[in-house]
C-alpha cells in the first residue's frame, strides 16, 4: 500500500468523525520518519479518541496491519503510527500549546479533499 493511499483513508476516517483544521504536510525528501505528517484537533477527549477509532477502523478495513497508537486514555493528545503516515490528534488547547506545525513548515502542505 503507499503512503498515498494511507493517507486517503486516514483523512477520510478523521472527517467521518468530524477533525477539525486537519492539516497534512509532504515530507518526503525532507524527513526519514514518514512521508506525510498530519494534525487535526478534537473538541474534546472523547471526539479525539472517536478519531483513533475511526482511522483503525479504516486500517481493518484497508487490510493494514502496521500501525501503532501511542497516548494515554486521558491524554490530550493522541498519536497513531502507520508507517510512512504519522497522524497526531490533538484537543485544541494542547494543538496550540504544542504547535507542531512549526516542525513542518520545510513541507509541502497537502490540499485534502473535503467531503
Amino acid at each position: 500500500m503507499t503512503s498515498q493511499e494511507i493517507l486517503d483513508f486516514t483523512t477520510k476516517a478523521i472527517s467521518d468523525r468530524h477533525g477539525e483544521d486537519t492539516e497534512a504536510y509532504d515530507m518526503r525528501g525532507i524527513s526519514i520518519l514518514a512521508d506525510y505528517y498530519v494534525i487535526t484537533s478534537a473538541g474534546s477527549n472523547r471526539q479525539l479518541h472517536a478519531i483513533v477509532n475511526s482511522i483503525v477502523d479504516e486500517v481493518h478495513q484497508n487490510n493494514y496491519t502496521d500501525y501503532r497508537i501511542e497516548g494515554t486514555r486521558d491524554s490530550n493528545w493522541l498519536l497513531v503510527d502507520l508507517g510512512d503516515v504519522v497522524v497526531n490528534i490533538f484537543t485544541k488547547e494542547a494543538r496550540e500549546f504544542y504547535n507542531l506545525e512549526k516542525l513542518w513548515a520545510n513541507g509541502k502542505q497537502v490540499e485534502l479533499k473535503e467531503d
